[in-house]
């Protein structure tokens, strides 16, 4: 890995074990020399699975199988493998995934439909599946309950620290985990729910509660995210119930019984999606903007897309410039309804721009001295109506063109 990046964790958090989950890790020679490249979690016979996938319309053989394979909703393992993407491969790429998921249900005696299956990495290159299949037996016997962060490790590309997530909550009368792992540093603006993220919870829930709540719940996270503006081919974010906490099961996400559960489950995804924008390539500052006065939530989500995709306030906040005519130029080009001369434009927490200019004799100092920090918040109302959201991004260094100009190298 590259020097981890200045907006890290000051550690991998202390996940715990959770009931019907065990994890582990391998080194198969995919792409890296010196380090792990596979992860494996395996989960109890007959746990529920629920999934998001890239939007991309060149997606590669995973997303195609674990899309079928969802419709089953049932899970016995994960399989991933980073350093080659799989994608854009043909038929080697399809068979890949085939052999892959034969040999994993062989291992673990169920279904193919169990089996969901990641790749990430580089694009168009084949996939060697023959060394993720001789891996698998060793590395099934090998997994143990509180493996998480070598799994977190494993499925690693261009991050610099491994990410994960917990929280506990109260379910009816039993306390469940919820925990989660992710990776993802470059390529990232999901539209789905994002890079590669595996959530896993002893909650007895059934597929019909699960698929919308984590629906809903990526939209508040990894599709509230930008590094770059671009869409991954591989995004993948599964969610895996083991129902082993022996809470009363629930089939409604409407079920007045979840929402504790709901919010728990929502401050994982943020979680995640948050550490995966701290390790943007090449990032120096961690951007949060808000967007109210919108014509809707959806608008306000776009408004404030369009300002964090924008190289050019990207490259502002790296410089510490608050060049709010920057921000005023995302909001028009959003394609969202908005009023010049009703925007105001906040930077950390400070008014400079309102009824269509600069405040005046605003006092830069305090905005100066935010702008050389590594958290900056701005915060953009369109004076419309009551839409608001909250979106994550990143500033733009020299150093994203130095790591994806060698990294096929």
């Amino acid at each position: 890995m590259a020097a981890v990046s200045p907006l890290a964790p000051e550690r991998f958090p202390e996940l715990p074990p959770i009931g019907g989950v065990s994890l582990a890790s391998a080194h198969c020679g995919i792409r890296y020399k010196e380090r792990t490249d596979l992860m494996l979690a395996v989960v109890a016979p007959g746990s529920a699975v629920a999934g998001v996938f890239t939007r991309s319309l060149t997606p590669g053989a995973p997303i195609d199988w674990c899309r079928r394979a969802l419709r089953r909703g049932r899970a016995r393992a994960v399989v991933v493998n980073s350093g080659n993407a799989n994608v854009f491969t043909g038929q080697r790429g399809r068979d890949a995934v085939t052999a892959t998921v034969a040999a994993a249900a062989k291992v673990f005696d169920c279904d193919d439909r169990e089996v969901f299956v990641s790749s990430t990495g580089v694009i168009g290159e084949p996939l060697d599946a023959a060394k993720i299949v001789a891996a698998l037996p060793a590395t099934a016997a090998a997994a143990r309950p509180d493996a998480w962060a070598e799994a977190a490790l494993a499925i690693t590309t261009t991050d610099t620290f491994p990410k994960g997530a917990t929280r506990r909550v109260e379910l009816g009368n039993r306390s469940v985990t919820i925990n989660g792992i992710a990776k993802g540093s470059g390529m990232i603006a999901p539209d789905m729910g994002t890079m590669l993220a595996y959530i896993f919870t002893d909650a007895n829930i059934a597929v019909t509660a699960l698929q919308p709540m984590l629906a809903a719940g990526n939209e508040r996270s990894f599709n509230s995210i930008t590094v770059d503006g671009d869409t991954s081919t591989s995004d993948t974010l599964l969610l895996v119930a083991t129902g082993k906490a022996g809470n009363k099961r629930i089939t409604r996400a409407d079920d007045p019984a979840l929402r504790a559960f709901r919010r728990a489950l929502d401050e994982v995804l943020i979680d995640l999606a948050q550490q995966i924008v701290r390790d943007g390539e090449g990032a120096e500052k961690f951007v949060t903007i808000e967007v109210s006065g919108a014509a809707s939530p959806a608008a306000a989500r776009r408004v404030g897309l369009a300002i964090g995709n924008s190289p050019l306030v990207k490259t502002a906040i790296a410089a510490g410039d608050a060049n709010w005519g920057r921000i005023v130029m995302a909001v028009g080009k959003a394609g969202e309804k908005a009023d010049r001369d009703r925007l105001s434009i906040a930077v950390g927490g400070v008014q400079i721009a309102e009824k269509g200019g600069p405040v005046p004799g605003y006092d830069e100092g305090p905005v100066a001295r935010h702008m050389s920090g590594r958290d900056i918040r701005l915060a953009v109302d369109l004076g419309i109506g009551r839409g608001r959201w909250t979106v994550w991004t990143c500033d733009l260094t020299h150093r994203y063109i130095d790591i994806n100009g060698s990294y096929r190298s």
